[in-house]
Order: structure tokens, then C-alpha cells, then sequence
């Protein structure tokens, strides 16, 4: 598979290599050889033929551009690829070159290679997983109890847990890798219908040769060729969407707060990394530039594949061809946002104090909610709530910590000062203080993940079968 330069910026050679031109041709002579194989365990063909046929599937025999070049005419690439291999087998047995692809048809082929490519392409994402999901629950652990503006519409809101914030980066993409492999083990199954589905050819064996090749492969036997019933290898696909959608999610709030008036954050610098060339002082978030152009992409390919799900009866004709042209799109983007976002969560930089210096430089007023809540307990509701509304106003007009204006008119106020514990109202402005309820939720959260993620840790799904 060729990529432009710019998609190779936002991709990683791993999963390249996975949808290469090469390992996809390789993964189709795989099925072949696993069809032949079968075919003569059932009887249907000589052990000779299917050793002659298994003997010259290897694509480094091939001239693999000229393939594609002509499967583009042929408007299938299985088509030139079964009469090279043909003409290959010939070489070496005749009778052994008419049994060639026997009973089978190219979306057999084609179909089942991409299914081989996809399980490699998800082992990838697996292992991208487990090193972010335990980079983000070591950070949440350490930054349990560390105070961070919580913001809403862009705004600051509350103070909240900066360990509460990366448990629900986490959490999705502990969702995303179970789900990832619960759709994994009902779409990579292996295709084998034949010309429309039937297995005619094959007879009564038909089913037997299925079982074997699954099994050659490694794969799930289908309960039936699923040509143009695309739901499982659709819903798969989406589901790497969503995933990258999460790691998009992550990349906003990480450039958000690595933003030089914030600077709560900084990726890892050095060696040339997120530097300008024009300011010698920027320090660009690249990690999370290149996660999220990935994840801005990703949704086309996705609508692409819900498009191409109307697939003419028996066999598609255009949008089977589509969704295969989008198919390692997704993956290309989602293992380029995983491994961006590795990159940056192993030297992040967390700057605990310049959290604090963006809490103290709002003047109390992230707390007016806790305060006015306190002092409904005493004074109600509505006089709480517009005492608060003044004193903000006074404390923004004047340019003074809400905690001093409040103290102050709990003084003047001979009925307040009866009603108000006002060593209690100044603990509401304490930082540290006012995570406790964060911090309650994310250790809850985050023994459950804990629990999600060493299970998944030792349990493995996929095997990789590139070199």
C-alpha cells in the first residue's frame, strides 16, 4: 500500500506494512494455499496438486505492481493474481494449474485477506492499547488528589481532580479495546461462498473445506458467506471510529491545556520535537496535532463504510470495492493518534503548581457554588444564592479574593455572623479540599479499571502474523 507523504506523517510504519501491497497479495496466496490444503484433506483434490499449489504461494515470486496494475482493468485484484499463480503452478504441474482457486470466487480471496490484514492491524491497536491505558492509570494514580480547574463552554467552572479528569480519558479506551475485541471475534471470519454464496462447486464437502481453511487460518468458520451481508465487518470498523474519535477527545483537552496562557501541560520537547521555524520559543504540541488531524479524518471513512453497506444482491458492485478503498484508512489514523499520544503521555509534563496559580488567579469565585451552598443551611437558598451573586460581582469589580469579600460582609452583618461558621466558609476555598468529591468518584472509577485492564492484560485475542 502506497501512502502520500502526508499520510505517512499521520500513520505509523507498523500498520503500513500491514496493508502493504505486499502483505495483502501474500495474505491472498495464504487463502489459497489453505483452499488447495483442505480441498485435498476432503478428497476433492490430489495431495500432490495442493502441494504444487502451496509450493509457489509466496508473493516474492510475483511481480506484485503488475498485479495491481491489472487488477485495476480486470476490476478485481484476485483476478490477475489467480492466473499469475495459475501460470506459476503450470511451471511445475499442469494438471495441478486447473485446480487452481477451485470452487471459489475473488471476494473469497480478497475478503479473507483483508480479514487476515485487519487481525494483524488490530493486534497493533491492542498493543498501542495496553501501553496508553497503563501510562493514563499510572498518571490518575499519581494525580489522585492534585487540584485543576474543571471547565465547561470553555469556561472555568469547579475545581476538580486532575487524577478524576485522566480516569475519564481512560475509561473509553478500556471500553474501546473490549469492544474492539468483542466485534474482532465475530467479523474475522473467514469468506468462502463461492460464486454466489453456495459453495455449488465443492458439493457436500463445501462446509468440510470451510472448516479446514478457518482453521489453517485461524479464523472463525461463517455461518454462511457474508458477501453482501457486511454488518459484523462494519460494526468492527466503526468501532476503531469511535476509538479514534476517544484518542481525539484526549488530544483536545491535552492541547488545551498545554496552551502557553494555561501551561498546565507540555508534551516532551528536545531533539527538535515541537519546535518552529520561525520562533525559537514554541513549543508546539505536535503528539496532539497529529492525533487530532487522524481523528478529524476518521469519520469519513466511517459514513464511507455505513454507504457501502447496500450492496447488491449476491455481489456489490462498487461499494464492496469502496469500502475495501476505506477499510485501512481507519486503522491508519487510529494507530497514528495511539502511537502520537504513547509518545506524549510517556514524558508528559504535569505542572502542579501553575494548576494551583490558574485556580488562585480566578479569586475564589470556581467556589461560589460550595459557598452558597453552605450558607443556604443557614440563611436559605434563594438569600444564599443572592449573596453569592453580589459578592462576585463586588469581588470582580474590585479585584479581591471572593473569600475575603464574604468574610468581610459575614461580619458586617450582625445576623450572619450569628448564622455563619465562618472558619468553616474560608475551608470551602481550599483547593486541596475541594477535590474530595473528585477524588471519591475516580478511586472508585479507577479500581474498576484497574480490575478491566489487568484482565485484559492476560487475555490476548489476535496474533500477529507479519513479520
Amino acid at each position: 500500500m502506497s501512502v502520500s507523504i502526508f499520510d505517512n506523517f499521520l500513520t505509523t510504519p507498523d500498520m503500513i506494512a500491514v496493508f502493504d501491497d505486499a502483505a495483502i497479495v501474500q495474505a491472498m496466496l495464504r487463502f489459497e494455499a489453505a483452499l488447495a490444503q483442505a480441498q485435498s484433506e476432503e478428497g476433492l483434490l490430489p495431495a500432490a496438486t495442493a502441494r504444487a499449489i502451496a509450493g509457489v504461494c509466496n508473493a516474492q515470486l510475483y511481480d506484485i505492481p503488475a498485479i495491481v496494475n491489472a487488477g485495476r482493468r480486470a476490476g478485481s485484484l484476485a483476478i490477475p493474481l489467480v492466473h499469475e499463480l495459475t501460470r506459476t503452478v503450470a511451471l511445475y504441474d499442469a494438471e495441478a494449474a486447473t485446480r487452481v482457486h477451485w470452487g471459489s470466487t475473488s471476494q473469497d480471496v480478497i475478503d479473507t485477506a483483508m480479514v487476515l490484514a485487519t487481525r494483524d492491524a488490530l493486534q497493533w491497536l491492542d498493543d498501542g492499547l495496553h501501553d496508553l491505558t497503563g501510562r493514563l492509570l499510572q498518571l490518575a494514580d499519581q494525580h489522585i488528589a492534585t487540584p485543576v480547574l474543571a471547565r465547561t463552554l470553555m469556561q472555568p467552572a469547579q475545581v476538580s481532580s486532575f487524577g478524576f479528569k485522566v480516569a475519564g480519558w481512560l475509561a473509553p479506551l478500556v471500553r474501546a479495546r473490549a469492544r474492539l475485541r468483542e466485534c474482532a471475534a465475530r467479523a474475522l471470519q473467514l469468506q468462502l461462498g463461492g460464486a454466489v454464496g453456495t459453495l455449488a462447486v465443492m458439493g457436500e464437502q463445501g462446509a468440510a473445506v470451510a472448516a479446514r481453511v478457518a482453521i489453517d487460518l485461524g479464523l472463525k468458520v461463517a455461518d454462511a458467506a457474508w458477501h453482501t451481508q457486511r454488518d459484523e465487518w462494519v460494526r468492527l470498523g466503526l468501532e476503531v471510529a469511535v476509538l479514534t474519535g476517544s484518542l481525539g477527545k484526549i488530544a483536545t483537552d491535552v492541547s488545551l491545556m498545554a496552551q502557553g496562557e494555561i501551561a498546565e501541560l507540555a508534551e516532551p520537547s528536545g531533539q527538535g520535537r515541537g519546535g518552529s521555524s520561525a520562533m525559537p520559543h514554541k513549543r508546539n504540541p505536535v503528539s496532539s496535532m497529529i492525533t487530532l488531524a487522524a481523528a478529524i479524518r476518521t469519520p469519513q471513512h466511517g459514513a464511507a463504510l455505513l454507504a457501502s453497506m447496500g450492496q447488491q444482491h449476491e455481489r456489490g458492485l462498487g461499494n464492496w470495492q469502496a469500502e475495501l478503498a476505506e477499510w485501512p484508512g481507519l486503522f491508519l489514523s487510529a494507530h497514528g493518534a495511539l502511537q502520537a499520544l504513547n509518545d506524549a503521555f510517556a514524558g508528559l509534563q504535569v505542572d502542579t503548581g501553575r494548576m494551583l496559580r490558574n485556580i488562585d488567579a480566578l479569586q475564589g469565585l470556581v467556589f461560589a457554588e460550595a459557598a452558597s451552598a453552605a450558607l443556604a443551611a443557614s440563611i436559605g437558598r434563594p438569600a444564599a444564592h443572592r449573596l453569592l451573586e453580589q459578592m462576585s460581582g463586588e469581588a470582580l469589580a474590585n479585584r479581591r479574593h471572593l473569600a475575603d469579600v464574604l468574610a468581610d460582609a459575614v461580619q458586617a452583618d450582625a445576623s450572619l455572623r450569628q448564622q455563619v461558621d465562618l472558619p468553616a466558609l474560608a475551608a470551602l476555598f481550599d483547593p486541596v479540599a475541594a477535590t474530595a468529591p473528585a477524588q471519591r468518584l475516580a478511586r472508585q472509577q479507577l479500581d474498576r479499571l484497574r480490575s478491566d485492564i489487568a484482565a485484559q492484560n492476560t487475555t490476548h485475542f489476535y496474533h500477529r502474523t507479519i513479520a
